[in-house]
């Protein structure tokens, strides 16, 4: 369950960084990001056990903080960076956010279940490009 939590963070975050520019380049519809995110937030219910109200704001905040990123993806795509680096800074703050929004929902117990679920694993590897894009 571990590896499936953690291939679909993956998968979220390269769907959010690549579907406007393969929308354009291939002419399919753009990716549903209120889809996935009703969809991680059913998945995450079911791995930690969240309450209906923890489920709600999970969505919402997933919800937010994708479209507010793919807003953020499309304004580098327009300007024509090419500096990846960028690209995953966005990213990182993205998820930190949501993360420090779900420890404010969920109880301590759940916060431990979420971060075995290799989120964890993947704030640290935040934390190590943050402390490399510092010095």
């Amino acid at each position: 369950m571990k590896s499936y939590l953690y291939t679909m963070l993956l998968v979220i975050v390269s769907l959010l960084a690549f579907s406007a520019q393969s929308a354009c380049a291939q002419n399919q519809e753009p990716v549903d990001l209120n889809q996935l995110a009703e969809e991680e937030a059913d998945k995450l219910a079911r791995l930690i056990d969240l309450e209906d109200w923890q489920v709600f704001y999970v969505d919402s905040t997933l919800k937010a903080n994708f479209f507010q990123l793919q807003v953020e993806l499309e304004k580098l795509q327009k300007a024509k960076v090419t500096n990846t680096d960028i690209y995953q800074e966005a990213k990182d703050r993205c998820w930190d956010e949501i993360d420090r929004n779900y420890q404010k929902w969920f109880t301590p117990e759940q916060w431990k279940a979420y971060l075995k679920t290799g989120a964890a694993k993947l704030q640290k590897q935040r934390a190590k490009r943050k402390e490399q894009r510092e010095n």
